[in-house]
């Protein structure tokens, strides 16, 4: 046996040890393979925390059971649901990917690489955890905690790695005749390892520090969306800047203005003789 298969073995042994003995079996989207609600997982996953995920999904799914209670949904009614992941615009894609599968799809959700590809917000890495996690599929796909694994276990010390380095690295660990099972264990590792060591995806290439959340664009879009959201119904829900700087409590007005101006270039708000309102 040749260092690298016995290398190989001895990983997955440690992968599977770590995921018999602390796996998060308890998170929802572990407990079913039904499309639709791995698809809402995928998109409520993207840049949130698993923890953070729970409550919204939950509520999400009782709210919106299928793709066609999703397609059906109006646009505020979808964001009000979404309240508390922030990264809005995730909201407003898998609105439109749940009307794109009714309307190109029967309501059924793809298993073909190429169609869930072709659907709003859907990447390469939603695709393939789209086939992985709901049809078993066993794709090769990169993801924060499976980078960190790759990064922690093959290459020690060093930087810059991309992830054309750990793509081979990845397909040839995979489990193919289980891959759902596999990519679980994979993300339940690669989350345990940046609680216990420091966090190894620092080696990546593209690593990308986190910035401060509270005072920045991103805090304040939230805050002002869920301001809109508030109003919608109000005869005076348009606002101006210095309104809606006051009301969400946001000093700084550039800030806001930054704020606004990517709200309405992602279709969250309309921009009418100045005032700001939410998008129909």
């Amino acid at each position: 046996m040749s260092d690298d298969v016995g290398r190989m073995r001895a990983f997955r042994r440690r992968v599977r040890a770590h995921y018999q003995a602390y796996g998060r079996s308890a998170l929802p989207w572990r407990r079913t393979k039904n499309p639709y609600r791995i698809i809402v997982s995928e998109f409520m996953l993207q840049q949130t925390q698993a923890l953070r995920v729970v409550p919204t999904y939950r509520a999400f799914l009782r709210r919106f059971p299928s793709v066609c209670a999703l397609a059906a949904a109006s646009r505020p009614d979808v964001l009000l649901a979404w309240q508390g992941l922030g990264y809005n615009r995730r909201a407003l894609m898998l609105h439109e990917t749940a009307r794109r599968i009714l309307a190109a799809h029967g309501g059924r959700v793809p298993d073909d690489s190429r169609a869930l590809r072709a659907l709003p917000g859907v990447g390469p890495y939603t695709a393939a955890a789209v086939r992985i996690f709901a049809f078993n599929r066993p794709d090769v796909c990169i993801e924060t905690n499976i980078r960190s694994v790759f990064l922690y276990e093959f290459f020690p010390g060093v930087a810059r790695v991309s992830d054309q380095r750990l793509l081979p690295l990845i397909q040839k660990a995979l489990d193919r005749r289980n891959p759902r099972a596999w990519y679980e264990a994979l993300m339940d590792y690669g989350s345990a390892l940046k609680r216990d060591v420091p966090n190894p995806s620092r080696q990546s290439v593209g690593y990308v520090r986190t910035q401060k959340f509270a005072g920045s664009v991103r805090y304040a879009r939230g805050r002002i969306l869920a301001l809109a959201l508030q109003n919608r119904k109000r005869h005076d829900a348009a606002f101006s800047i210095t309104a809606v700087a006051a009301l969400a409590s946001l000093a700084s007005r550039t800030t806001v203005r930054t704020a606004l101006e990517g709200l309405v270039r992602d279709g969250l708000l309309t921009k009418v003789r100045g005032k700001y309102q939410l998008a129909a």
